[in-house]
């Protein structure tokens, strides 16, 4: 939904595929989407006011229709910085799933310890900390302090966006978070200076320093050669051989502000690239976010 008081400038985000090739690989039974968003409807749910960029209306049920085609059946809501820090329809969302969802929050400093118990026992278990420019400044070193503060006691993970030379600049503080640590989107890294290069040797390096998990999700936001994403497909299988038990993998729908909207059933094929043998695709798929996410062993 795009505002009527749009200012000029704000990009909008092109809606998802439509009609998606569905997928020829079957996945694990409980398999998980570990990194989507929903967006409104915004007559329902309204986005908010300071967002960078106007997104589509994307709801549950548009997400709940595509893991169905897709074959997941377990999911991890991103809370988008286009709802911001009102989380209604992140909760509506977590309600209507009954146990099919996670979420994680966007918290600030201020943030009552109150609503974050609330969003806890509603399913929520991660904290995102954005370090984009194009979503807003990123906090400062004092507000990490107060957000990590705010979820310890509930064992939540913290989530990283960032993307380029931040991965290094942030090495520190991923590592020395004290809580389960996830890099989100391969930490978007530049995959002009190849696989060798010093972004994806520290992020190799976070990966094996044993408290730090990365999302093999958003391909097309790093490749350099367009799909089937040759240079990323070669990244994401290179950091799960690194460590197969702390990757998760994620279709990034929507897939808010791509510069080509991908196929959600050919990233789903890719995987067998990915992961090539069954013990870990049902590690990166199932086993993984089960521990990471808190769900139910037994299916629903």
């Amino acid at each position: 939904m795009t505002s009527d008081h749009t200012p000029p400038g704000r990009p909008v985000a092109a809606p998802p595929d439509p009609d998606p090739t569905p997928p020829g690989l079957r996945l694990p039974p409980l398999s998980c989407d570990a990194h989507c968003h929903i967006f409104g409807p915004g007559d329902r749910f309204p986005y908010a006011e300071d967002r960078a960029y106007d997104p589509p209306d994307v709801p549950e049920a548009d997400l709940r229709a595509r893991h169905d085609l897709l074959g997941l059946e377990r999911a991890l809501i991103v809370q988008s910085a286009a709802h911001g820090t009102d989380h209604a329809a992140l909760l509506d969302a977590l309600r209507t799933g009954g146990g099919r969802y996670r979420g994680v929050a966007l918290l600030s400093p201020d943030t009552p310890p109150y609503r974050v118990a609330e969003l806890h026992e509603a399913g929520v278990r991660g904290v995102r900390l954005q370090f984009l420019p194009h979503l807003g400044a990123a906090p400062a070193p004092e507000a990490i302090r107060a957000v990590t503060d705010l979820v310890r006691p509930y064992g939540w993970h913290v989530a990283f966006h960032v993307a380029g030379d931040a991965v290094i600049e942030l090495s520190d503080t991923i590592r020395g978070i004290g809580l389960p640590a996830v890099i989100d989107h391969m930490a978007r890294v530049d995959l002009r200076a190849g696989l060798d290069g010093p972004q994806v040797t520290a992020l190799r390096r976070l990966l094996g320093s044993g408290g730090v998990w990365v999302k093999l999700s958003a391909p097309e936001r790093i490749s350099r050669t367009g799909p089937p994403y040759d240079d990323a497909i070669a990244l994401a299988a290179l950091l799960a051989a690194d460590a197969p038990e702390r990757v998760l993998w994620g279709t990034d729908f929507p897939h808010p502000n791509v510069p080509r909207m991908p196929d959600d059933g050919q990233l789903v094929d890719l995987i067998e690239r990915i992961a090539p043998e069954d013990k870990a695709r049902r590690l990166m798929l199932v086993d993984n976010p089960a521990a990471l996410l808190d769900f139910p062993g037994e299916a629903r």
